[in-house]
């Protein structure tokens, strides 16, 4: 079985690709799906590789900005930490040639400090530590602690025991072995740190030749594209376009006119065979009913025509029912006498209405079982009559009652073409609680919020304008609330004050929390020089329309003040 599918597969590739060949010598043998379909594989063959050297062209150029960063940077090193190794040496040297000990002192100071720049050089340069210098920059930073450790020793001799004891030490050969490593280590490390220079230039080579490829690929997309525009154009757009105007003659009345792209043999050739089908069907019509032989088959056409339209309207009634019972709302739809004509599953749910109500109920039956199971208590004369007058009027509805059972059901009522009435119901019984405690809650924040002992203030942090204060801050800054909000610090307070609370600000913005209070002492325009503590909040993240900083302030300058 497996053999056969196979070979049927094989088998029809080979037509394919004998299609192709046919196609290429100038025979039309593709048909248009199999043109669009080609055109569309070929595109997606190139949107592929446009893809994949896309992908490789970005690698090549993360890896080239890695290699030659960590080069150039490894390189800076080198070149301080040969500097400071030069330095150290001269410092050495100042200490051993000073005559007395306040002169070696200044040396002393300064081979401390080098000492110390030279132990951050090293620490720094192993960021860019690879695979290609990891031993030998082990070797080196351990004969680099071996050299300040050695020049330790040399300053401590100089200024515990004399100028000669620190030049028997630092004039030796162990030290110049150990200076001559270190050369050797830095010019090893060099010579490295080039070849991966050298390394990363090649990268940014073949970056050139992928930007190339991508160009190439880019430009032969364009051409596919612009390829499947112009087959589209020409044998389905233009094709179709004068199909249809032989179609449209056809159903003026002229059955001799020609039918265009009979010879193709694709699906164009097929709907030009086809119209010209029609078209000597409607010439036999014609015939017919000028030979008065027509009659039975009328006759049989109409009642096959009332047959498809029946089956029409059915299959048309399944799918309205269909779609007003998936609703998550209820839906009734009523003719202009209120009689039913459709409801939905939810609607019945709603209103808990029995089988024996259908479409051809009356509106005044499902009152009166409403009445019955006590979700309705008006007059149902008064009602009925309140509809019937909308639905004349065609005056569209929006409503709201609340069901003996505390439900609240929201209405919206429509008319329909015909002079029929549509509503649309929703129990909103658990949206409107919701809002309700919603409400409470906040109003409950706010009586909190503006009773509070600690001046509350917040403030929008895309433009650092005041949105809110609460009372205890009015009061403590001396202004009302109406002359704070929407304002700036800088159009509220000081120069010196404003740069202050920005400087805070951008501080809570690195650091997302300030919930210990810091001590602040600030210039306020109204009430003099203040002592603040402020603890601080924020709501929400950058580029979020609720970013929001929130200050909680407390006056402490009368505490202060007493405890001094």
């Amino acid at each position: 079985m497996d053999a056969a599918a196979l070979g049927s597969r094989l088998d029809a590739g080979t037509q394919l690709l004998k299609k192709f060949v046919r196609f290429a010598r100038g025979a039309d043998t593709l048909s248009v799906a199999e043109k669009v379909y080609s055109i569309a594989g070929f595109l997606a063959i190139v949107t592929t590789f446009l893809l994949v050297m896309s992908i490789q062209s970005v690698r090549l150029q993360t890896t080239y900005r890695h290699m030659h960063a960590s080069s150039a940077e490894a390189a800076i090193s080198v070149g301080r930490i040969n500097t400071l190794i030069y330095a150290i040496v001269m410092e050495s040297r100042g200490i051993y040639m000073s005559a007395d000990r306040s002169a070696m002192k200044q040396f002393a100071d300064g081979l401390v400090r080098r000492n110390r720049e030279l132990a951050d050089a090293v620490k720094n340069m192993e960021r860019t530590v690879g695979n290609d210098d990891a031993a030998q920059f082990a070797g080196f930073r351990q004969r680099i602690a071996n050299f300040i450790e050695f020049r330790q020793e040399l300053m401590r001799r100089g200024l515990e025991i004399s100028a000669a004891a620190a030049r028997e030490l630092g004039d030796n050969d162990a030290n110049r072995t150990l200076r001559n490593k270190l050369n050797s280590d830095l010019e090893t490390l060099e010579g490295i740190y080039r070849e991966r220079a050298r390394q990363a230039d090649e990268l940014a080579n073949e970056n050139h030749y992928a930007a190339a490829y991508l160009f190439v690929l880019g430009l032969a997309a364009l051409l596919l594209a612009g390829l499947n525009v112009v087959v589209m154009r020409g044998s389905v757009v233009g094709a179709l376009a004068e199909i249809t105007q032989a179609t449209d003659r056809i159903a003026d009345g002229d059955v001799k006119s020609k039918v265009p792209h009979l010879g193709r043999h694709d699906e164009i050739g097929h709907l030009a065979r086809a119209v010209q089908h029609f078209r000597d069907a409607v010439a036999r019509i014609f015939e017919l009913e000028e030979l008065e032989l027509g009659t039975a088959q009328a006759r049989d056409a109409a009642m096959t025509e009332r047959d498809q339209f029946n089956d029409k309207y059915q299959a048309k009634k399944w799918q309205l029912s269909a779609a007003i019972n998936s609703m998550p709302q209820g839906l009734i739809m009523l003719d202009a006498k209120a009689n039913v004509v459709a409801m939905n599953g939810n609607y019945r749910r709603i209103y808990n209405l029995p089988e024996t109500i259908q479409a051809g109920s009356t509106l005044k039956e499902i009152l009166q079982h409403r009445v019955t199971s006590g979700l309705f208590s008006g007059d149902i004369e008064k009602f009925l009559a309140a509809v019937l007058d909308r639905i004349v009027r065609r005056e569209p509805a929006t409503s709201e009652i609340t069901l003996n059972d505390g439900r609240i059901i929201r209405i919206y009522e429509r008319p329909m073409d015909g002079g029929g009435w549509v509503s649309v119901q929703e129990d909103v019984t658990e949206q409107r609680q919701r809002e309700r405690i919603l409400q409470r809650m906040e109003r409950f924040l706010a009586t909190i919020i503006e009773n509070v002992a600690e001046g509350i203030i917040a403030k929008d942090a895309r433009n650092q304008r005041y949105v809110f204060v609460n009372r205890a801050a009015e009061k403590m800054i001396g202004m009302s609330r109406g002359e704070i909000i929407g304002k700036t610090a800088r159009e509220l307070f000081s120069p010196e004050a404003a740069e202050l609370i920005e400087r805070r600000d951008q501080q809570l913005l690195a650091q997302k929390q300030q919930l210990e209070p810091i001590i602040d002492t600030i210039d306020n325009p109204t009430r003099g020089r203040r002592v603040i503590s402020a603890r601080r909040v924020q709501i929400g993240g950058a580029g979020e329309e609720s970013h929001m900083f929130v200050t909680m302030v407390e006056d402490r300058t009368e505490k202060m003040a007493t405890a001094a």
